[in-house]
């Protein structure tokens, strides 16, 4: 089968869903093309991560390295987190001629525009939603929904498309009015190819950087602002822990902005060490879970959740409905949201487990992403899905 992935922004360094999905479809024995769009450093999920002026020649990597084509068209602009297409994109997804369309994130404006031009494409087409209710801030958000109810909704419901929910929130269906019988769940995961646990690399990374082997060191990936949460880490660490051991916080991720200068002024008086790396590339990324005793995310939930967890790593993160059920298997801890003593209380906890518990607690967290988070089956199952929606539109005539 033919599989054109649509997303937006794609960047072959990242660790998103359209990073692994489509390269475990080559597996399969599919054909797979990845559509998005230019001026990628024009986006604010890239916007602080510095390497986009080399993307082609990273394109041209990647698809070597896993067979998968990837055509960038071009924009106008980004407002607001959104991406403006020049025209011809509509015409280019036609002249591919996939069997199946995968449209990441439905509520995009090209994916908008896809829906609204589906008797012109005559392609099947599958949507995913990554939204939060929680995530959702956008001062404008509340125009855009009734837009969407009023106007795209209704496209949906007729043609029962799929818009799969990748998180286990209502907010396609409370927010966008998407009947829940359309939005399966279907998880984000880890590509356990490249996340696991590994003694040696553990050892090494550690005797490279002088870190002990009784210190207890906690990491934290990803970009340290507001959203994120990084005052509250940088807070968490400020003071010296009471206990014996050595906690070393390992941050790995740019700040920037006023709000950067003071979480890194808080950092550079922490009485723990600190440890700093800027942003890394997604296949760089096992050696810092793997060498850690514990993955912290201070505020909202984070897909690097589950690659923390395939290294084996228990993790400590706020208490919100995503957070509470992914820590119920006895795989880490949950605490007060913005409470940063109770933060500090659950790093401890961890710290001070015996080694027995601590084993014990790490064997289950990497258990619960092994059986139930790897992308390898994670990827048959949407596939599935692009499979079943082929035969009925081939069906349908």
């Amino acid at each position: 089968m033919r599989i054109l992935h649509w997303d937006e922004m794609f960047h072959p360094s990242f660790g998103y869903q359209i990073n692994v999905l489509p390269k475990y479809q080559v597996k399969q024995g599919h054909e797979v093309i990845i559509v998005t769009s230019d001026k990628i450093e024009e986006h604010p999920a890239f916007a602080s991560f510095g390497n986009t002026e080399n993307i082609y020649e990273e394109d041209k990597l990647f698809s070597r390295k896993f067979g998968i084509e990837i055509i960038r068209l071009p924009i106008h602009r980004v407002v607001s987190g959104r991406v403006i297409y020049k025209r011809g994109y509509i015409k280019k997804i036609k002249e591919l001629n996939p069997d199946v369309i995968m449209c990441h994130t439905n509520d995009t404006l090209s994916s908008i525009r896809i829906a609204q031009k589906h008797k012109y494409l005559n392609i099947p087409i599958i949507f995913d939603n990554h939204m939060l209710e929680m995530a959702s801030k956008n001062p404008f958000s509340s125009i855009f929904k009734f837009y969407f109810k009023s106007f795209v909704t209704p496209l949906i419901k007729k043609n029962k498309w799929v818009v799969i929910r990748t998180q286990d929130d209502n907010y396609v269906n409370k927010h966008l009015g998407i009947p829940e019988e359309q939005t399966p769940f279907l998880s984000f995961g880890s590509d356990t190819t490249i996340f696991y646990p590994d003694l040696q690399i553990k050892a090494n990374f550690r005797s490279k950087f002088k870190i002990q082997e009784s210190d207890f060191v906690v990491i934290y990936t990803g970009k340290l602002n507001e959203s994120k949460g990084g005052k509250l880490l940088a807070e968490a660490f400020c003071k010296k822990f009471d206990t014996h051991k050595n906690i070393i916080l390992v941050a790995v991720g740019n700040s920037s902005g006023e709000y950067g200068k003071e979480l890194e002024a808080t950092l550079a008086k922490s009485e723990n060490r600190i440890i700093r790396f800027t942003t890394q590339k997604y296949t760089d990324l096992p050696q810092f879970y793997q060498m850690a005793d514990l993955c912290v995310f201070p505020k909202q939930c984070s897909l690097s959740f589950y690659d923390a967890q395939a290294c084996g790593l228990p993790v400590v993160s706020e208490n919100n409905n995503i957070n509470a059920d992914r820590l119920k298997h006895c795989n880490g801890f949950v605490f007060e949201e913005g409470d940063v003593n109770d933060f500090r209380e659950k790093i401890l906890k961890c710290a001070e487990l015996s080694r027995e518990e601590y084993n014990s607690l790490a064997q289950n967290a990497f258990q619960f992403v092994k059986k139930n988070y790897d992308y390898e089956d994670i990827a048959k199952q949407y596939t599935e899905l692009l499979i079943d929606e082929h035969k009925k539109f081939l069906k349908e005539g």
